[in-house]
């Protein structure tokens, strides 16, 4: 899809966080991976598809000093802004897809709940999986949740791909060695239910 950026700030521009089908007041199950890894407070973040999620809240509450959050609409990075008030500036805010991005820094943890499955071609998903490899410190973190093939096959009117953790694993194992995999539902502001998969990776490259 050519205008996905058009989408995305469309889909931002016009509807509150709550009418989005990924809302969480809380984002349970990301701070239970991040807190796996015991960071120190200086370490690279990243929330790659960030948006407008509370995800950022979160690390900010908990003193992490060198946060990033990536997403391809700025109206989603100008509502997160708004929304943390003054705290906004302890944050590096960058729109950009995904795939045009080119990393200042190394990573030590990268975040992406809901970003990758809407890279349904190869070599979109050959290029996301490339800058990961490209920008994650070695013995760094990459966190990845899609749907499940339980889960959804569209999102916000777009076609997504599914992932199990067989397939997942084989997108990221020439450099990532796998640590776990979960499933979860997430339930939907509108009461419906989404099956996840998150998966957890270490980078092994020396």
């Amino acid at each position: 899809m050519e205008n996905k950026k058009e989408h995305w700030e469309n889909v931002f521009a016009t509807k509150a966080e709550t009418e989005v089908s990924w809302f969480q007041t809380y984002p349970k199950t990301s701070i239970e991976f991040l807190e796996l890894f015991n960071l120190p407070l200086d370490a690279n973040i990243i929330d790659v598809g960030g948006g407008d999620s509370h995800f950022v809240d979160a690390l900010l509450d908990k003193g992490y000093k060198n946060i990033y959050v990536l997403d391809i609409s700025a109206n989603a990075i100008e509502r997160a802004k708004k929304r943390l008030g003054g705290k906004a500036d302890k944050v590096n805010w960058i729109v950009s897809d995904i795939t045009d991005f080119e990393p200042t820094v190394k990573f030590d943890f990268w975040h992406d709940r809901a970003a990758f499955h809407f890279l349904t071609s190869e070599d979109k998903i050959n290029r996301y999986v490339s800058i990961a490899e490209n920008s994650i410190n070695p013995n760094g973190y990459l966190i990845l949740g899609t749907f499940s093939e339980q889960g959804p096959t569209k999102c916000s009117g777009l076609e997504i791909k599914q992932y199990n953790e067989a397939s997942m694993s084989a997108r990221f194992e020439v450099i990532f060695k796998r640590i776990k995999c979960i499933t979860e539902d997430h339930k939907t502001p509108f009461n419906t239910i989404q099956n996840f998969l998150f998966c957890s990776f270490k980078n092994g490259k020396l």
